[in-house]
């Protein structure tokens, strides 16, 4: 069994920052990439960034400079610094890790819950 538990969500007003946690627990062998997405009220998941195994990164044009991942291999973790944040950014966030839970066994995706990002004055 695997658990995804992100934090740091809140409210922060325009042009501010927050940075996102997300620690897995559980079964772990090995992590391959690591993603954040985002869901806005209304609105379809979508992915933001992503860094992989050999710490290559991904983000999408509207986050690239503001937005920040990386990952603590030896905690089970990875983060999403993000800075000069608009409302535009408000959603929750999830945190989504391939995991392999033995060494033989398959790579599985799983999701965290969630965590509630606000950008307003």
């Amino acid at each position: 069994q695997v658990q995804l538990v992100e934090s740091g969500g809140g409210l922060v007003q325009p042009g501010g920052s927050l940075r996102l946690s997300c620690a897995a627990s559980g079964s772990i062998f090995s992590i391959g990439t690591m993603r954040w997405y985002r869901q806005s009220a209304g609105k379809t998941r979508d992915l933001v960034a992503l860094i992989d195994s050999a710490d290559n990164t991904y983000y999408i044009d509207s986050v690239k400079g503001r937005f920040t991942i990386s990952r603590d291999n030896a905690k089970n973790m990875e983060f999403l610094q993000m800075t000069n944040l608009g409302p535009e950014d408000t959603a929750v966030y999830l945190c989504n890790v391939d995991i392999k839970s033995s060494l033989l066994g398959p790579m599985r995706t799983y999701w965290g819950q969630g965590t509630q990002v606000t950008v307003s004055s």
